[in-house]
């Protein structure tokens, strides 16, 4: 009997040594799944802060931006009151370069652009970007109080539109970068899609600049518009590259020995000089309110392009977020428009209340005659038409755009036989 037991006493001394082992496996695995999860997690803060970082420098680059649009102008329009034609930017000359007040414009816009640089560093272009329609709020409004222009209730109206899209942009853009190394950014500009796009624009903008601009530039206004807005594309990519080196390096990993940190720079700083030539010669020729929403849409149209292709941002979005972005900025291009191209259109408040009020009276007066052509028609009064109205007795009315004028009145009450 004793030596019975003792395969029944090793079966519970391996099973206990089996149990033992399985229980540790269990703990080491539930460990290292608590850990993913914080590190997932911990990941997830740091994007999402990086993320308001970027939002909040967004907006205030727009404020920036829209500012300098104004001082800008403001110089423009203090050079063209000189007697010297040939110093004005439409005329090919650069007199606005001995104005100070245009110098303080372009270091208001640099303050922008500054705000833009590292917001680029922290958030996604497609938020960025179009988030720049803030920067034509401000500019609606600065100018309605220091250029004169107005701001009627169409433009508030489209105010309101503008804010309703920027917050579907926010809610929607992407919150994640794909690239977010050197190393990475110099694998995609590798891409043979990216190549093509490069080359397309450029001969595009070659092309306008050339032999488009001097024969159409004074009479169309998307000539130098097209031209600040394809250069753009080039300047907000380049940006974010430099940014992302800046970043890097402040992280630790050193940069400016990398030839493609200085590739982004003098990159950044060729295509900026560029927008600012074209922007001033189209800010002279054409109002404000024309050139502000036409630039909003044609830039921010070939910066999302030019961004979704080399940093696949949009690649980590569902099609409902796809969907979400799309509209937004379609809701915000119509809010420009609103805010911008019917500014001039005088419609306060009061006269919509107005038409309302007159609609409601002429429909009321329109019952009441067909009620009275009823009744003539079942009583077979004595009617005489002429001169375009109805005479009955001496009592004449003339239908005149829904209202009912009365002369000639013999008798006050229609007697019929």
């Amino acid at each position: 009997m004793g030596g019975a037991q003792h395969p029944q006493v090793g079966r519970i001394s391996m099973s206990g040594t089996n149990n033992a082992a399985l229980d540790t496996a269990v703990t080491q695995l539930t460990t290292a799944l608590n850990n993913a999860n914080s590190t997932i997690s911990t990941t997830s803060n740091v994007n999402l802060v990086d993320f308001y970082i970027g939002l909040g420098l967004a907006v205030s680059s727009s404020i920036f931006i829209g500012s300098s649009f104004i001082i800008k102008k403001k110089a423009l329009i203090k050079l063209a009151n000189t007697e010297d034609i040939g110093k004005r930017a439409s005329e090919g000359g650069y007199g606005y370069l001995k104005e100070w007040l245009w110098w303080m414009g372009v270091i208001t816009m640099g303050a922008g652009e500054a705000c833009n640089f590292a917001a680029y560093a922290f958030a996604p272009a497609s938020l960025v970007t179009p988030l720049g329609a803030l920067s034509v709020l401000v500019t609606a409004i600065l100018s309605s109080k220091l250029l004169k222009e107005r701001l009627n209730l169409l433009g508030k109206i489209g105010c309101a539109v503008c804010l309703l899209g920027s917050t579907s942009i926010v809610i929607h853009s992407p919150k994640v970068e794909e690239v977010t190394s050197m190393v990475d950014l110099a694998s995609k500009m590798k891409d043979a899609v990216f190549i093509l796009y490069v080359i397309v624009i450029l001969v595009i903008t070659l092309f306008v600049i050339i032999y488009v601009a001097p024969r159409y530039g004074r009479s169309n206004i998307l000539v130098y518009i097209s031209v600040c807005s394809l250069i753009g594309s080039f300047s907000v990519i380049s940006v974010k590259g430099l940014g992302l080196a800046i970043k890097e390096t402040i992280s630790g990993s050193q940069q400016f020995t990398n030839t493609l940190t200085w590739f982004w720079l003098i990159a950044v700083i060729a295509c900026v000089s560029v927008q600012l030539i074209y922007l001033n010669k189209s800010l002279d020729i054409y109002n404000t309110s024309m050139v502000t929403p036409i630039y909003y849409v044609f830039f921010t149209t070939f910066v999302i392009a030019a961004s979704s292709i080399l940093y696949k941002e949009w690649a980590c979005l569902g099609a409902s977020d796809v969907i979400g972005n799309v509209i937004g900025f379609l809701t915000t291009i119509i809010g420009i428009f609103l805010m911008q191209l019917f500014r001039d259109v005088e419609i306060p408040l009061r006269r919509f209340q107005s038409l309302m009020h007159n609609q409601s009276m002429s429909i009321n007066q329109m019952d009441i005659m067909n009620s009275t052509t009823c009744l003539v028609d079942y009583g077979n009064p004595k009617v005489h038409i002429a001169n375009g109205g109805v005479t009955q007795n001496g009592y004449t009315r003339h239908v005149n755009h829904g209202s009912v004028d009365e002369h000639n009145r013999t008798n006050h009450t229609v007697i019929y036989s």
